[in-house]
């Protein structure tokens, strides 16, 4: 549900709800370059979004397919190589993000 609203509100522009959109400039030329940029950041936040779901979606699976079959509910060595995976690209905040993707797939433990 939070992920539909974010997807929601990430494809409506300020101008949809009857606002000038903000952008801390007063310079006409900023101000145009910055909603430019916004626009592609919302762009990449709606395939984030939709990322984000396909993946948990797809964990769900492997998590559903592996227990039926008689297999554990989590494969620590799986998770601790996502979780490295993204430690290494990201740093400190990719752990943090890593954490959060792996909750969505499997639920909290």
């Amino acid at each position: 549900m939070a992920a539909e609203v974010a997807a929601e509100v990430a494809q409506q522009p300020a101008e949809a709800n009857g606002a000038e959109p903000e952008t801390g400039t007063s310079a006409p030329d900023a101000s145009q370059h910055i909603l430019g940029l916004r626009e592609r950041i919302n762009e990449i936040d709606r395939e984030l979004i939709a990322l984000w779901q396909e993946r948990a979606a797809l964990s769900q699976q492997v998590g559903r397919t592996r227990m039926a079959s008689g297999g554990t509910r989590l494969v620590l060595s799986r998770e601790r190589e996502i979780l490295d995976r993204f430690r290494e690209a990201l740093g400190a905040d990719g752990t943090q993000l890593a954490l959060l993707l792996l909750r969505a797939g499997r639920g909290p433990l």
